[in-house]
């Protein structure tokens, strides 16, 4: 499955500098729905991701505050196409191994 939409980028406040993007609810049902019996660890489910012209490999993670997933973005690929906390990213996501 391929999934596109806009969400903003935030940073974790707890340890660390993660940054996030929060998916919309109604492709977040779709996902759970879809990897009911194919989740890895933590309930995490393997995506490709593009992200303008930067295109990896990662998961996104069940979020039980925000009902969603979240999609980590990793310091390269923020320092590459040059966003930060609070950009609204336009975002593509593959689901892997559905």
């Amino acid at each position: 499955m391929r999934y596109r939409f806009r969400g903003a980028l935030w940073m974790h406040t707890g340890e660390g500098a993660w940054h996030f993007v929060t998916l919309p609810l109604e492709i977040a049902d779709e996902i759970d729905e879809l990897t009911t019996t194919s989740r890895a660890g933590f309930g995490s489910v393997p995506v490709t991701v593009t992200v303008g012209e930067t295109t990896w490999q990662t998961s996104i993670f069940p979020d039980r505050k925000a009902a969603s997933y979240l999609l980590p973005v990793k310091k390269q690929v923020r320092a590459r196409e040059g966003i930060d906390d609070g950009d609204d990213l336009e975002i593509e996501l593959v689901l892997r191994n559905t």
